[in-house]
């Protein structure tokens, strides 16, 4: 498929996903907005997100719904499904770079224990349509020497002894995202996107202790899946399938 969208770089900003929104109604659907620097980066749970300028990607990507746009057809009560497919094309690169990348819920990617690559995903709902998408990315492409108090970063460049030039992995990722966007119209799309996510799970189908982040205790549990309004599934030893939202559950690692 032909790759139709267009990337805006500036050199520094304080947050792609904050330019975006500002951008919003001048800069069309699958607009990417992309920075060497990024001093404000947000990250999910309210974090910042950490990159020394110009070793990393650090970009967010804007879809619009309506008529022709590229949410045309995705319900809110679906949006889980843009997780889905931007988790699984940052998966798509890395492995096309040979490292083999799982997916932390809801949407990190990790090599091993250890993350590489983060998401910020902002929805604007209207009912039941979704008006646009802001997905940012923070993906570690060539840093090696992180600040302490960063519980387990590591990059690309760490994992394979390889650097990578940004721009050119921008291209290739926007690519990669151009051949999945149109899964998210329809239901069979959607389907084959939650299949490819589930396999891909990090620490699907293991035992491993859990935070419970509402009541304030560590358990011991099973990730079974996800569903499909985004909620992560997991069973306990005491033989009960739990479901957890963001906020709700913590990994211990």
């Amino acid at each position: 498929m032909e790759n139709k969208m267009k990337i805006f770089w500036h050199d520094s900003l304080d947050s792609t996903n904050d330019e975006a929104a500002r951008r919003i109604l001048e800069i069309d659907d699958l607009s990417v907005i992309a920075a060497r620097e990024q001093y404000k980066g947000r990250g999910q749970r309210g974090n910042r997100w950490h990159s020394a300028p110009g070793d990393n990607l650090t970009f967010s990507v804007v879809l619009k719904g309506g008529k022709g746009g590229s949410l045309e057809g995705l319900e809110a009560s679906e949006q889980f499904a843009i997780s889905r497919m931007a988790t699984l094309v940052v998966r798509d690169f890395l492995a096309s770079e040979g490292l083999q990348a799982k997916i932390k819920w809801p949407n990190d990617i990790y090599a091993g224990n250890r993350k590489i690559c983060g998401m910020l995903i902002e929805n604007s709902l209207s009912g039941k349509e979704i008006t646009r998408s802001i997905i940012g990315i923070g993906l570690n492409l060539n840093e090696k020497d992180f600040p302490p108090g960063l519980a387990n970063p590591t990059s690309l460049a760490a994992q394979t002894g390889r650097e990578t030039d940004p721009a050119g992995a921008l291209e290739r990722i926007c690519g990669l995202m151009s051949a999945r966007i149109p899964s998210l119209s329809s239901e069979e799309g959607r389907e084959s996107l939650d299949r490819e996510y589930s396999a891909l799970l990090y620490r699907k189908g293991e035992w491993h202790e859990f935070r419970d982040l509402l009541a304030g205790e560590i358990f011991e549990g099973r990730i079974d899946g996800v569903a499909k309004s985004g909620l992560l599934k997991v069973s306990t030893r005491e033989g009960l399938q739990k479901e957890f939202g963001f906020k709700e559950i913590g990994y211990i690692i």
